[in-house]
């Protein structure tokens, strides 16, 4: 085996230039490979950064105005949601509804603790927000059911807020105003790493006495149940509660008076949008890499033309068509998986200076952004291939040539120049 890798390294290095140049082929694919899979999972990442902590099976509405007259009503009439959407959403769909949760926007109000106070957007919300919105909680806890029950003065704060109503201080079981009236504080919560939420949460009853919501709501949210799992089960969905909603508020079939968004369906079409970039990063990076498989196998067929005299020497010797076969198989590889590996070192290099270096979204300077490109890093399963690819491709580049190798007549071999 020694001896065989110093005669192909002697036979590399009498052809260096060519050897380098066609070498250089297999490693710019691999190398292009890698860098494609790398910005791929940094997409795909970006993606996934978006949804955070949220809950992806949700369907949210607000209410709109009509736009067709329908039912001796005119056209511009405001729909109004009340708990009647909540209890028909709920209880008319069993199996595709898991639960389902009002919320009254007050809008942004001051919250002040003696002289300090900060500007915040009240919602009245139930329990189940805190899933939907992806809220963490840091301190205390959350809107609970006895406090939907009692219609309590409880409040949940940012930590941006209790920092700076409290400082330092502990904030659950304080006191703050809200335009006049008192609420105790009894939970401070956070969203990943965003440091510029401020928005505060209160009971949903206590938000409809207080602020004389009725049983009125600004908005309802839902969670999706697992018999919805697919575009066409989600459209089918979809169309069916429209239809129940628009019967229920006398609304023309074809009206969109309504707001409704559904992350389960832009969840959908990312997750296809990401299976697309997968599948063009492998189709375009593969055919980089087959063109420098090819300049390999011309390389070796180039190689066994200029050696059919010594092949023939080998034959009438006594060397098997295995050796011969072995020994061009093996320069393939060798010179496929050397370039290919520099290739997939540098490759791995730049995604992970990509990684480090490059803006991917997040908290800049008190302010949240769109994560586009996070962590654009190949994993062990992709080396793995990579190495698999490699070994493949210089086989196959070294075979054919082989082949020819050994079918070469010793006879006609010799009588070479």
């Amino acid at each position: 085996m020694i001896s065989l890798l110093y005669e192909i390294l002697n036979t590399i290095r009498r052809n260096k230039m060519r050897t380098f140049l066609t070498g250089f082929a297999v490693a710019w694919g691999i190398f292009m490979l890698i860098v494609l899979l790398g910005a791929g999972n940094g997409l795909k990442n970006g993606f996934a950064a978006n949804w955070g902590s949220r809950l992806i099976n949700v369907v949210q509405i607000w209410g709109g105005r009509t736009n067709i007259p329908y039912a001796g009503f005119q056209a511009g009439r405001r729909i109004n949601l009340d708990d009647r959407d909540l209890r028909f959403t709920s209880t008319d769909f069993p199996g595709e509804v898991n639960f389902v949760v009002g919320n009254v926007g007050i809008g942004s109000r001051n919250i002040s603790c003696g002289t300090e106070y900060i500007a915040s957007d009240i919602s009245g919300v139930s329990p189940q927000m805190m899933s939907i919105e992806g809220l963490k909680i840091d301190r205390g806890r959350f809107v609970n059911e006895l406090d939907i029950r009692e219609k309590r003065k409880t409040i949940v704060i940012s930590r941006r807020a209790a920092d700076v109503l409290f400082k330092q201080k502990p904030a659950i079981g304080r006191h703050v105003n809200l335009n006049g009236i008192i609420y105790t504080v009894v939970g401070v919560y956070y969203i990943d790493d965003r440091q510029d939420a401020t928005g505060s949460y209160i009971p949903l009853t206590t938000a409809q006495v207080i602020y004389n919501k009725g049983i009125g709501v600004s908005n309802l949210a839902f969670t999706l149940g697992t018999t919805i799992d697919s575009e066409e089960t989600n459209t089918d969905f979809t169309n069916r509660y429209k239809a129940r909603f628009a019967r229920l508020h006398q609304i023309a079939p074809s009206d969109n008076a309504i707001w409704y968004w559904n992350r389960f369906s832009n969840y959908l079409q990312m997750s296809k949008a990401g299976n697309f970039i997968n599948i063009a990063v492998w189709v375009i990076g593969i055919f980089t890499l087959i063109s420098g498989i090819v300049g390999v196998s011309n390389i070796m067929l180039i190689t066994v033309r200029e050696r059919t005299r010594e092949f023939g020497i080998r034959k009438a010797i006594g060397a098997s068509p295995g050796k011969i076969l072995r020994l061009v198989v093996t320069e393939s590889i060798i010179i496929t998986a050397a370039f290919g590996y520099a290739g997939l070192v540098c490759g791995v290099g730049v995604t992970e200076l990509l990684a480090n270096s490059v803006f991917t979204g997040g908290d800049r300077g008190g302010r949240e952004s769109i994560s586009i490109f996070v962590n654009p890093t190949v994993d062990l399963n992709v080396a793995i291939q990579a190495t698999v690819l490699l070994i493949v491709a210089g086989t196959l580049a070294g075979f054919f040539p082989a082949l020819k190798a050994v079918r070469i007549k010793t006879i006609e071999a010799l009588n070479s120049r």
